[in-house]
């Protein structure tokens, strides 16, 4: 006699993939479904029982229904590539009977012929680079993100405050403008202070022109002063001679 197919549909249907670090627990779901209308016993077994935690590991799926196994890779503390091809898990089952009371003593006394079983091999999947990378820019971004939230305000000032290339020309060209103009003004500026200081210089130079024709006068006026005195003193000397002589 042949052996039963399985009625179940397992998903996936033949690799558990657990994806590391496996320094921690890693959990990977088995989905059962029983397309059957029959009720149908279920059992999962695995050649690494240390390794794994499976919830639940037996069971009962009404027609119909299906049921989501949940296997827990324990933390490995030294990983090693080679182990992964000695773990594998077994789902065996069987069609319930009418009256279910004692599943371990239903197990025991199936034969062999009535038993359905699949198999599924262990995938162990290391992270790649990129997802390392990726993690630490989540987190170096998560305190930025936590800060926006903070201050939804804050999340705005890029958008508003970024200027595209024509505006930032515009405002260099104004610049410029201004700028130009300031130094013109600047220029004009010290031209009126040169001519503010040579106005103010030109009346020093007509006083002291006047100043300087009033003392050349008075010195001509004392350099003639003493031949007048001759002049004088000769007339009255003259006239005192005559005078004795007549």
């Amino acid at each position: 006699m042949s052996k039963l197919d399985q009625v179940l549909i397992l998903d996936p249907p033949s690799d558990l993939k657990f994806k590391g670090p496996f320094t921690e627990v890693v959990t990977t779901n088995l989905n059962l479904k029983n397309p059957s209308d029959r009720k149908v016993c279920f059992k999962v077994k695995t050649t690494a029982p240390r390794r794994y935690c499976v919830r639940p590991n037996s069971g009962v799926i009404d027609p119909g229904a299906s049921i989501i196994i949940s296997v827990m890779l324990q933390p490995l503390k030294d990983y090693d590539p080679n182990e992964k091809s000695k773990h594998r898990f077994m789902v065996q089952t069987i069609f319930a009977p009418p009256n279910v009371s004692d599943m371990d003593s239903l197990w025991k006394d199936t034969k062999p012929d009535d038993l359905m079983d699949s198999k599924l091999r262990c995938v162990f999947e290391l992270p790649f680079e990129d997802d390392k990378v990726n993690d630490v820019e989540i987190i170096k971004a998560a305190p930025l993100m936590n800060s926006l939230k903070a201050d939804p305000s804050a999340a705005a000032v890029p958008v508003s405050a970024s200027v595209d290339d024509t505006e930032l020309k515009k405002a260099l060209e104004k610049c410029k403008r201004q700028q130009t103009e300031m130094n013109k003004l600047l220029e004009e500026n010290r031209q009126l202070k040169e001519e503010g200081v040579r106005m103010r210089m030109m009346p020093r130079s007509d006083h002291m022109t006047s100043n300087s024709t009033n003392l050349l006068g008075r010195e001509a006026s004392a350099a003639s002063l003493p031949s007048l005195l001759v002049v004088i003193a000769a007339i009255f000397i003259g006239f005192f001679l005559g005078k004795f002589i007549l």
